[in-house]
């Protein structure tokens, strides 16, 4: 195996929607980085069946609907 060629493997926290955080190790980033989540397990309709709302994040969810609001489906 060639020497050097695999990415820095280190440290992180991971900030989820609801504020809760945790470490774990990752190559993204650099070491002691903070990934904050927009989705998460704890706010995504596809984990917790549909019957939360998702959250609008710098109106990505408005845009899309206006812009598909013609369809009909």
């Amino acid at each position: 195996m060639k020497a050097d060629i695999h990415p820095d493997y280190h440290m992180i926290k991971v900030v989820m929607t609801d504020g809760t955080e945790y470490e774990t190790r990752s190559t993204w980033g650099t070491e002691g980085a903070v990934m904050n989540l927009e989705i998460d397990p704890k706010s995504h309709p596809a984990w917790t069946g549909g019957n939360q709302q998702l959250m609008d994040r710098a109106g990505r969810v408005s845009k899309f609907k206006k812009r598909f609001e013609g369809l009909g489906l």
